[in-house]
């Protein structure tokens, strides 16, 4: 319609208030909006200038008359073909074309060209957040995704659906967004709620998930194949016998399947996340241990349930909280090495604090912090700890070199774990929730714990070989029943030994052995000259390093040297000067700080008499 000037005619106050009047004359140019904006403003300052100041609620409340009048209905049901339940659409019409609604002209707009409609509200049990599942409809089949409130009620935020192929865009996001949370407030009591968790494990009040029959999945889409994986399949029996065959070997096959149950009795117990790592060359099956532990709970073919190496702090952060309890299984530690990385200290230690780092939430305040309680079974082609390695990392790690196969049949008991798992895991947990077990686990891993302190090991080693000890020795009663459990002095021989742990232990071995690799930085040639570097000299019964030196080395080699200095000083492994932790010496004729290391004493020379050289 072309554009014209319209003369709007002169009403009193009495016919704005008590008639349609000026409404009607407003409504018959509603084809031509441009116009009729302009219209409306017109006769918006006309009502003002008789006293009417209620002139734009009158009108939209005309408008919603008459589009009432043209046929929108408030009772409108959903219509879509195949659809999971009928929803009350109010002013919506929802049919199989898409969700359409009338303007307040009675224009029909487009709100989605496809079927979509919320069909279940999912609250988590352990943040208490609330997500609505949404079901929607791409050509001859369904789908459902499952989308979190702050994200729907966003206009920007429900542009993110536009990747699970919602047809949504920044035109209809603000339609789409008020059209989903007002069919869940118009079927609040008709869409069905449920208790969702987003992780595994041990769940308060519910049992341990994902064997709780009332409790869904609402978690990351990147971790819905990791949940799917832990299941059961094939026969129980085909894998209950070859685990028996790998028992009576005693390989170290026995250590990950042992670990792998030992995983889910660390929250009952109060212990602390712990390593399991295997090191070794090739063809040894470390790679097949970490299935062995994984078929316990899930299918364990490489990319379903184990993970690698090749991610993030970050990344194995949010996947140990996801498992919880369940045990993480990280494949080929190489690859971290490939990477440049030669210390493991930070990985060790973020993963068994059993805490996530504190991270800013986008709204202001701190993000919910991820917790986890299980064990971390690794591999790889050398140890995860070093000479370097802080007393704290090494405590937390148990390790082993494989040099044996974990199983005779590598082939054969991957041939049968592929097909058949997860069926241990799930009788396992279900025994720990009978009444009076927990205490009953409690007294077992206390018991072992004892005994494991009677040898030269720390409380932290003793604590985690305790709990594979005991969870080992109640699949062996319920499960095995073949009396091939670990034993004590099994996780003695790889145990780490209380010297191996103190790091100040360690750095002073490399203090000596710094000294006897290079004789040549202590003295000078038969011309008075030193090749390369001064570094102090040898005096005595003492090594004097040059302080500047002695710090250097000691930082490159990965240890504190104020701390060791501290300990050393104390343990009187080194001479100072009073109150000091260094001592004066002159070295080229210059006097200069110096840490004085006493050397090791020597081993007494045994003299060998023979008979004929005794005296008669």
């Amino acid at each position: 319609m072309k554009n014209e000037i319209v003369v709007i005619p002169e009403y009193t106050a009495e016919q704005f208030i008590d008639t349609e009047e000026p409404y009607a004359f407003l409504y018959q140019y509603r084809d031509n909006k441009f116009l009729l904006k302009q219209m409306v403003q017109k006769m918006k300052a006309k009502a003002g200038a008789v006293g009417v100041k209620c002139f734009i609620a009158l009108w939209d409340a005309y408008q919603e008359m008459q589009a009432q009048k043209n046929g929108v209905m408030l009772a409108n049901s959903t219509q879509f073909d195949g659809q999971d339940m009928e929803l009350f659409s109010g002013e919506y019409i929802c049919d199989e074309t898409g969700v359409f609604v009338h303007d307040k002209f009675g224009y029909e707009q487009t709100i989605c060209r496809h079927p979509i409609m919320p069909i279940q509200r999912l609250c988590n049990v352990d943040s208490g957040e609330e997500r609505l599942k949404l079901a929607y409809k791409k050509g001859r089949f369904w789908r459902s995704i499952v989308v979190e409130k702050s994200v729907l009620a966003s206009s920007s935020g429900i542009l993110q659906l536009a990747a699970n192929g919602i047809m949504v865009n920044s035109e209809n996001a603000k339609q789409l967004s008020t059209y989903l949370l007002e069919m869940e407030q118009l079927n609040y009591d008709l869409i069905p709620e449920q208790k969702s968790v987003g992780r595994l494990g041990w769940i308060s009040d519910h049992g341990f998930s994902p064997y709780v029959d009332d409790l869904v999945f609402d978690g990351e889409t990147n971790f819905k194949h990791i949940f799917g994986a832990v299941k059961s399949s094939g026969s129980r029996e085909a894998w209950v016998n070859v685990m028996r065959n790998l028992r009576s070997e005693k390989s170290p096959g026995r250590l990950f399947l042992a670990a792998s149950f030992a995983s889910v009795i660390l929250e009952p117990c109060g212990l602390l996340p712990f390593f399991l790592h295997a090191w070794g060359g090739t063809e040894t099956g470390k790679t097949v241990g970490l299935m062995i532990a994984a078929s316990v709970w899930a299918c364990p073919k490489l990319g379903e349930y184990c993970t690698t190496f090749n991610s993030t702090l970050v990344g194995q952060e949010m996947t140990a909280a996801f498992l919880n309890s369940l045990p993480m299984c990280i494949d080929e530690l190489q690859i971290q090495s490939s990477s440049g990385i030669r210390d493991f200290d930070r990985i060790i230690y973020q993963l068994t604090e059993g805490v996530g780092r504190t991270r800013g939430a986008k709204t202001g305040g701190l993000q919910r912090m991820n917790t986890w309680r299980n064990c971390i079974i690794t591999n790889g082609e050398h140890p995860i700890s070093n000479s370097s390695s802080g007393g704290g990392a090494v405590n937390r790690v148990i390790e082993f070199e494989c040099d044996e196969k974990v199983y005779s049949d590598l082939v054969g008991i991957c041939a049968v774990i592929s097909s058949n798992y997860g069926f241990a895991g799930r009788e396992f947990v279900e025994f720990l929730q009978q009444d009076g077990m927990f205490d009953a686990v409690n007294a077992i891993q206390k018991e072992y714990y004892r005994e494991l302190l009677k040898s030269d090991s720390t409380d932290k080693q003793a604590a985690s070989a305790s709990a594979i000890l005991a969870a080992d020795a109640i699949a062996t009663e319920l499960i095995f029943k073949d009396g091939n459990n670990l034993t004590v002095a099994d996780l003695e021989k790889i145990m780490t030994k209380k010297a191996e742990v103190n790091v100040n232990q360690r750095a002073l071995e490399f203090v000596y052995e710094l000294a006897e690799r290079n004789p040549n930085r202590f003295k000078a040639n038969e011309f008075g000259d030193y090749q390369g570097e001064v570094w102090g000299k040898k005096e005595d019964d003492c090594i004097y390093f040059i302080k500047s030196v002695f710090d250097r080395e000691m930082a490159n080699a990965g240890f504190n040297s104020t701390a060791f200095l501290a300990w050393a000083k104390r343990m009187g492994y080194i001479d100072t000067d009073k109150n000091k932790r260094t001592k004066k010496a002159w070295i080229l004729g210059g006097s200069v700080n110096t840490v004085c290391v006493k050397k090791e004493k020597q081993p007494a020379e045994v003299t060998t008499i023979y008979d004929d050289e005794l005296p008669l």
